[in-house]
């Protein structure tokens, strides 16, 4: 990679380093999950949902333990406009390594289906409202990027009464990926602010120490990488490790590297 790139790559990442209040040690411990909704078709026009909240369980006990993710895009969504490998992002947020026990869908109460161009109402119980439980059990590692799909049925989540009312009973599937893996070390002087790239092929991650000489790149697909390191006081020379391999669900630590002048 040419080193004229460092001037641009650096205006442009100082700022979002900037904004950062927690370091990459910070956030080692936690993983970053992405929620996203999707669907299975169903017979009617529209069925529409409204999503209050999405809360995790790390603690294992179901009365308690809860807690919100950041960042939530509440609101009602269409769940047909979501089929056929369609999906919507709800969230992205950092948690706590270690097991993942439940996930909460806090639900509203402004639901409904669209049938032959007619809007009814669906009623939602309340027990749903206050939070559609999902069991997920499994282990999720800090500094790993991971996806969760909640692939709702809304063909069978739409239960008809003998009265003619409408019920909702969402029936969810919930599927947790790891996303690649994660590069992270650090970097000698810590003083000096440093650009880190990992490279393979044409695809290129980077991000910045910290103020401590930390860095962590999530999200790497498995691959085997070059990883440079640029630092911003031009006293010091670049360098590069090569042969870094990354897999998915891990992190792959770099032996720290010391700058010369």
């Amino acid at each position: 990679m040419k080193s004229n790139f460092l001037p641009s790559l650096f205006v442009c990442l100082l700022f979002t380093f900037s904004l950062g209040s927690c370091s990459d040690k910070d956030s080692d411990d936690k993983a970053k999950l992405e929620i996203r909704l999707t669907d299975d078709p169903a017979i009617y026009d529209a069925v529409f949902i409204e999503i209050k909240d999405v809360q995790i369980n790390v603690t294992g006990e179901d009365d308690k333990g809860w807690q919100s993710l950041a960042g939530v895009q509440k609101g009602v969504y269409n769940l047909l406009d979501l089929v056929n490998d369609k999906d919507t992002l709800l969230c992205n947020a950092e948690i706590p390594s270690g097991k993942l026990h439940q996930i909460r869908l806090v639900l509203g109460n402004n639901n409904s289906i669209v049938s032959n161009g007619v809007t009814i109402p669906l009623e939602t119980p309340s027990a749903q409202q206050s939070g559609l439980k999902l069991n997920v059990q499994q282990q999720v590692s800090g500094g790993v990027l991971y996806t969760m799909v909640l692939d709702f049925d809304a063909g069978r989540s739409v239960v008809t009464t003998g009265n003619g009312k409408y019920i909702l009973k969402p029936v969810i599937r919930t599927v947790l990926n790891a996303v690649g893996g994660s590069i992270k070390g650090a970097v000698s002087p810590n003083s000096v602010l440093t650009a880190v790239y990992a490279i393979n092929g044409t695809d290129t991650m980077s991000t910045f120490t910290d103020a401590t000489g930390a860095y962590l790149i999530k999200g790497i697909p498995a691959a085997t990488y070059k990883v440079q390191f640029k630092p911003t006081d031009v006293s010091y020379t670049s360098q590069e490790r090569t042969g870094i391999a990354v897999t998915t669900g891990n992190v792959t630590v770099v032996e720290t590297v010391q700058l010369q002048k």
